[in-house]
């Protein structure tokens, strides 16, 4: 969700005073918080906006942002790595479509944690692309993040007599997740070799000329408080990049990461108290094995 297509790459810091790990810890709180008020804000909007015109909507907002920043900071805003930069801004778009299409479609929590299985996906694409060393802790992490999806689908052999989540709309939801994993191993990449305002720049960017044509073909006027929504999108996006890009600074990228994954908490605390979604046995234990899986992925990277 890292809203989950963003990351903003920060020098980490190791041995960081407790002030400033307090202080890492509440930014970090905040962004999943403000990231989690964005999902809301997309499910409020209640399906009746096509799912490109939110992307273009929140687009426009944050090249609107960024480029203010980048503006101040005076920094070119074209970058050195062109064709790295493509790629991630092409990855992050689709990831975006396919998050944004699974939330209007599927009970906040479950969109949430399917999401969250991003990090297993970027083991594997770390390893293909990067070269990075699969290790066997990361194996294990996969067999329970596919468990615990497995069980947050809810199939028709666990769900007796319970209406299970639409096929078409987890397999979105994951590829959410996948496209979100090329998106981050191309920031991984990018980081040592680009400003960070420059990598995303290239996110929103790259989603304009994607979703104008199909708004063009199949857009709709937003009407009324719809058009307070599309700014709390792009609004609370923008306050999630500056709270983790403040929380990355002050702690170690690996501890700093696992707190990000409190956002699962808050998806299942909106969807609760504000549509009203019931919680099931096999879903809260689904969750429990794809933050479990997540967590086994970052030990090992903190290890390696």
């Amino acid at each position: 969700m890292r809203p989950f297509c963003e990351v903003t790459p920060v020098r980490p810091v190791t041995d960081a005073p407790s002030s400033e790990t307090g202080q890492g810890v509440r930014c970090l709180i905040l962004s999943s918080l403000a990231f989690s008020l964005m999902t809301v804000c997309v499910k409020q909007l209640d399906g009746r906006l096509p799912v490109p015109e939110i992307v273009l909507s929140r687009a426009l907002i944050s090249v609107g942002l960024t480029g203010l920043g980048l503006q101040r900071a005076r920094v070119s805003p074209w970058g050195q790595h062109t064709g790295w930069l493509l790629a991630r801004g092409i990855c992050g778009s689709l990831a975006l479509l396919c998050f944004f299409e699974a939330i209007t479609t599927l009970p906040l929590a479950s969109a949430t944690v399917l999401q969250y299985t991003y990090p297993t996906f970027t083991a594997v694409a770390a390893a293909i692309v990067l070269r990075e060393q699969l290790r066997r802790s990361i194996a294990v992490a996969i067999l329970l993040g596919w468990i615990g999806i497995t069980l947050v689908a809810q199939p028709d052999w666990l769900n007796a007599g319970l209406e299970k989540l639409p096929t078409t709309a987890v397999l979105i939801a994951l590829g959410g997740a996948f496209f979100t994993a090329l998106a981050y191993v191309c920031v991984r990449h990018l980081s040592s070799r680009e400003h960070p305002l420059v990598i995303i720049l290239y996110f929103p960017v790259l989603s304009i000329p994607l979703t104008l044509p199909m708004v063009i073909r199949n857009g709709v006027l937003p009407m009324g408080g719809e058009w307070l929504w599309l700014l709390g999108i792009g609004v609370f996006t923008q306050l999630g990049q500056i709270w983790v890009t403040r929380g990355l600074s002050l702690m170690p990228a690996a501890q700093a990461t696992s707190i990000n994954y409190i956002q699962v908490v808050f998806a299942a605390l909106w969807g609760y108290l504000w549509f009203a979604e019931g919680l099931s046995f096999w879903i809260v234990i689904g969750g429990f094995l794809v933050l479990a899986s997540t967590l086994v992925s970052l030990q090992a990277r903190l290890q390696s």
